[in-house]
């Protein structure tokens, strides 16, 4: 009986080993919104890692969230590090500006675990308002494969960026 329920224990981590193994080596979480306010004050509002910071979603979530800014935050290189409990630790670099359009960040996070990841905001005019997108994508290493059978990457980061937007939005929309 023993034998038994061992090599079924070992056949059910053997199939969930393979399943993980086919889930896609890459991905990607985007959400949008239509924000009533012209590209130029959006932008600026992501460029700036001082004022990207005022709806970063993340930011709020660990009020004891130990951020350090680098010597510059506006522009590619600037850059903002973080250590938290609740959000772990990392840091995000701009790379590329095209304003009033676009800005790319990249993201690396040291813990809970290590992740390399690219971060791209896009601006694009929308019947008189302006759509932002927000974007990650990444690798998909075999132990995030594992976990992605369990809980849902996109639900769980698009959750976060859906409430970014919306502080994003309400900010850019203010009088």
């Amino acid at each position: 009986m023993f034998k038994t329920l061992a090599l079924l224990a070992l056949a059910a981590l053997a199939l969930l080993f393979i399943l993980a193994a086919t889930r896609p080596d890459h991905f990607r979480v985007e959400r949008s919104i239509r924000v009533q306010a012209p590209p130029e004050r959006i932008h600026a509002l992501i460029e700036d890692l001082r004022r990207f910071n005022t709806w970063n979603p993340y930011e709020k979530k660990d009020p004891a969230l130990k951020g350090r800014y680098g010597d510059t935050t506006r522009g590619p290189g600037a850059s903002y590090a973080w250590d938290s409990s609740k959000v772990g630790v990392g840091r995000m670099t701009i790379t590329a500006v095209t304003a009033p359009s676009r800005v790319a960040m990249a993201l690396d996070f040291e813990k809970p675990f290590a992740a390399h990841n690219q971060v791209e905001f896009t601006l694009q005019p929308d019947n008189g308002a302006t759509r932002v997108t927000w974007a990650m994508s990444g690798p998909s290493p075999f132990p995030s494969k594992l976990i992605g059978l369990v809980f849902s990457m996109d639900r769980m980061i698009g959750q976060d960026f859906e409430q970014g937007l919306a502080s994003l939005k309400a900010l850019a929309e203010a009088p």
